[in-house]
């Protein structure tokens, strides 16, 4: 039986979000980003996963996956958390791509495996820390837990996007996939 991306259960519905404490919106948000971008990718085969589909783009949804690990690794891990010493996930730093290229079929559940142990290792990283606890970015500038937050949600606000896209022209699906 060939492996194919799970079904998503959501666990975020954005009405819940509407006057939660911050932290918990922030969270929230967060999550919701995270499921929407595995529902693009539900009951998918690693084939249709590494397909290239908006030419000329070499974008395909396990390469959002893998890049979205890498995103989330490098800020709340290796940045926020200062887990320097833990590299990448996927790809080294010469690569530029976080990700996004070499994707290989064959590795596709193993690369949802590993997106899956990153959000749960990123959760912990923030897990008791205050939105307002800063460390210094790569160039030298104070940023906060609360802007990691919202920079990542913008990552995956963007990417989505495209794994609309990616998957509408995979097989027609739209909306939530799963």
């Amino acid at each position: 039986m060939t492996w194919t991306a799970p079904p998503v259960e959501r666990t975020v519905h954005l009405g819940s979000l509407g006057t939660v404490p911050e932290r918990q919106m922030l969270e929230g948000w967060l999550a919701w980003h995270r499921e929407t971008l595995l529902a693009k990718c539900a009951g998918l085969e690693p084939e249709q996963l590494a397909m290239t589909t908006v030419e000329p783009s070499t974008l395909t949804l396990l390469g959002l996956v893998r890049h979205m690990a890498e995103i989330e690794r490098w800020w709340f891990r290796r940045s926020f958390a200062g887990e320097v010493a833990i590299g990448d996930v996927f790809t080294g730093p010469e690569d530029g791509n976080e990700g996004l290229d070499g994707v290989d079929p064959a590795h596709a559940a193993q690369a949802f495996e590993r997106f899956r142990a990153e959000v749960r290792l990123c959760d912990a990283a923030a897990t008791g820390r205050d939105l307002d606890e800063t460390f210094l970015s790569s160039g030298g500038v104070p940023l906060s837990l609360r802007w990691v937050h919202v920079a990542v949600i913008q990552q995956y606000a963007r990417h989505n996007g495209h794994a609309d896209l990616l998957r509408e022209r995979t097989d027609g699906a739209t909306g939530d996939c799963g």
